[in-house]
């Protein structure tokens, strides 16, 4: 069964794969019957198709080079949100700097934290670029404050209707290239993977560029552990998988208030997410690790992905098909090869996973969102002042700005 940010029930006992085999057996003709478009084409955004779940732009062009994006829905609703943007990184189009700007959001609980990144964050990023004339950690670090402190002002507005928006929060894996350089920005279990060719060899290896935050990881229990000394139910193994108090497997996010903050841990909030014991400092932080890396000639590409696409493939498994195959569709490649995957491990063919509709899909595989970025080193080492036109790519055909060019 796939791990999720939260444990995933019905009813009020967990699923097993026994009890899948039976339920879903049923369940596949049924929901094949009822073919719901989810993805909405936009008017001009050439080059982007859906297939039943999947959504998928095989190839466009950014700034440094090529890409490649796709999103396969298992929830009732899209948790995922994802974004290219490539051009200026300013409020000036005129002054830059130039670069491209990507962005996976994996949202839990609900879409409403990943829709507001996908939102609000590049523009939060384009305003502090702007104050400093520059790109830089601290602009980046700036962004993603701000990004927190608008969902948190959402959260408080809607608290007396929606109260359960409090539980909703979303990862946020981030790169930036810009001038040659790479800024990696991540809160949650996002991953960034850098296929770079060893020149003596002919090998791309795979390099692993983000830092994530799940504490199934020792390093980070240990980093909850240490930050919360007076606490010894910080984390706790349930159900055999390791969760910040008992309740999510994350220990950085954007949203997620009510781990955050106290007053948004109480009545009416549901009782699974109140906690006994009130607590004093936020549980869960939204400071991003962030790292820089010189981009090389010799690097090839970067693998962007939500954890739904590193639960079935290995860094070099990912950069080995990207390697390997056309650039051509190649996100699309790496989302049909993990569904592949979850349908090997579920003993059922790939062709009756496919029939299965969003929200029962889900307890096969988690929503998968993929952008592959090549990197054409003639274009990543030209200044950052060299005006670029500005594209905007946002998986699953989100509304695009009415000023901006589509790809």
């Amino acid at each position: 069964m796939p791990t999720s940010k939260r444990s995933l029930k019905v009813g009020t006992a967990l699923i097993v794969p026994a009890q899948q085999q039976k339920i879903f057996k049923g369940l596949v003709a049924l929901h094949s019957k009822c073919k719901v478009e989810i993805f909405k084409s936009i008017p001009g955004n050439a080059g982007d198709r859906q297939d039943g779940l999947l959504w998928y732009k095989d190839t466009g062009q950014h700034v440094n080079g090529e890409f490649s994006m796709a999103v396969v829905q298992a929830n009732n609703l899209l948790e995922d949100q994802s974004q290219i943007e490539s051009g200026s990184l300013s409020l000036q189009d005129s002054v830059g700097p130039y670069g491209t700007f990507i962005g996976i959001y994996d949202g839990h609980g609900g879409p409403e934290t990943s829709r507001f990144i996908n939102e609000h964050l590049f523009q939060n990023l384009k305003r502090f670029t702007s104050e400093h004339q520059s790109m830089s950690v601290e602009v980046i670090r700036k962004a993603f404050q701000a990004t927190e402190e608008g969902f948190l002002s959402v959260v408080t507005k809607q608290w007396p209707t929606k109260p359960q928006i409090a539980a909703v929060g979303s990862c946020c894996l981030v790169g930036v290239i810009c001038n040659g350089t790479l800024y990696i920005a991540n809160l949650g279990d996002s991953r960034a993977v850098l296929g770079r060719l060893v020149k003596s060899t002919g090998e791309v290896l795979s390099i692993q560029l983000s830092a994530e935050h799940n504490v199934s990881i020792e390093s980070v229990r240990q980093e909850m552990q240490s930050l919360h000394p007076d606490d010894s139910q910080i984390v706790v193994l349930k159900h055999n998988v390791w969760r910040v108090k008992g309740l999510i497997q994350i220990s950085r996010s954007i949203g997620d208030v009510y781990l955050k903050k106290a007053e948004f841990n109480r009545e009416p909030l549901y009782a699974k997410f109140r906690l006994r014991e009130p607590f004093g400092k936020p549980i869960l932080s939204s400071d991003p690790a962030i790292s820089v890396h010189q981009l090389q000639p010799h690097d090839q590409f970067i693998i962007f992905a939500s954890d739904g696409l590193w639960e079935h493939l290995s860094n070099q498994g990912a950069v080995d098909i990207v390697q390997n195959h056309p650039r051509n569709g190649i996100a699309r490649r790496l989302v049909k090869t993990a569904l592949q995957e979850a349908a090997k491990k579920r003993e059922m063919r790939y062709s009756d996973l496919k029939k299965i509709d969003r929200g029962v899909r889900r307890h096969f595989h988690d929503d998968i969102s993929v952008a592959v970025v090549f990197l054409d080193s003639n274009l990543v080492h030209r200044a950052s002042s060299v005006k670029s036109p500005n594209i905007s790519v946002k998986g699953g055909g989100i509304s695009l700005p009415t000023k901006t060019t589509t790809t």
